[in-house]
């Protein structure tokens, strides 16, 4: 018995005895209020965690008794989250037409005579080609034929050059290989537009033929003539960047940006008829 008193335990008993003694001391001095407070302060952590538990239980047993009605629930919302991603589906398919539509129209806006294709995707490009070439996913079974116009709505990319049934390959207009004719908005003045790998490196082709008096300046725009039959006129071919007297001293080379950069094409439109195509078809623009 002595060593009980004398124990660890006894102490730890004696020191509730004591801290208990002096909560109800503390009660009979300050009232009813300091009696709620002080059991409070003591409770409050298990009623926590008492608290929790009931938490944790209700909404397991929430759970059990209601999943039939849970499940309904997000059948219904599965099929209506469904629905409207058709329904966004639908209107970007919607927009993209009309967006497609509005182009055609507005290309059609500069020669009412144009006819185009369908929409034609840029499915491959050119290996190692400075001139940007690049492959469509139309050909001669949508009507298209080799040397028609190929253009955006903001201006003349270049031409088809070789057609196969299903697909085409598109030249731009920075090739050696096309040359036509083009004038300045501004000015009124004609040249005939060259290409050259030189200047594809620089981003450039030459307009060729430009008088000494010459008015052309920097960011002048330039726009087909169509008096040879291959494009129709006033479709956008680039700005002028700079102007130089040619080595004979007998006319001025212009140098310009196509309107146009094939590198970033997703999307293109071939011009498969216009009114005075073929025209002057053999005459060198």
């Amino acid at each position: 018995m002595k060593e009980f008193f004398t124990s660890k335990k006894f102490k730890i008993i004696l020191a509730l005895c004591a801290l208990f003694a002096g909560v109800m001391l503390y009660a009979a001095l300050s009232g009813q209020n300091g009696v709620s407070s002080a059991v409070g302060a003591v409770l409050s952590p298990v009623q926590r965690v008492s608290s929790s538990i009931s938490s944790w239980v209700s909404s397991r047993l929430d759970m059990l008794i209601n999943a039939g009605d849970y499940y309904e629930e997000n059948k219904r919302l599965r099929e209506e989250l469904a629905r409207l991603t058709a329904e966004l589906a639908d209107y970007i398919s919607v927009k993209q037409e009309n967006e497609q539509l509005r182009e055609m129209v507005g290309l059609a806006g500069t020669d009412t005579g144009m006819e185009f294709s369908e929409p034609c995707t840029v499915i491959g490009r050119t290996a190692n080609d400075l001139f940007g070439s690049f492959f469509i996913d139309k050909g001669a079974k949508d009507g298209i034929s080799e040397m028609d116009p190929v253009v955006t709505k903001d201006g003349l990319v270049g031409f088809v050059t070789e057609v196969q049934y299903t697909y085409s390959l598109v030249t731009p207009i920075m090739s050696n290989e096309l040359s036509i004719g083009v004038f300045c908005v501004r000015t009124g003045e004609t040249g005939v537009s060259s290409g050259s790998l030189e200047l594809a490196a620089d981003g450039v082709f030459s307009v060729l033929y430009l008088p000494l008096d010459c008015q052309l300046e920097e960011g002048d725009i330039l726009v087909t003539s169509g008096y040879s039959g291959l494009v129709p006129g006033g479709l956008v071919v680039g700005r002028i960047t700079s102007l130089a007297k040619d080595a004979s001293g007998l006319s001025n080379t212009g140098y310009a940006a196509p309107a146009i950069d094939s590198a970033g094409l997703k999307k293109v439109y071939v011009i498969v008829d216009f009114d005075g195509k073929g025209e002057g078809f053999e005459a060198q623009e």
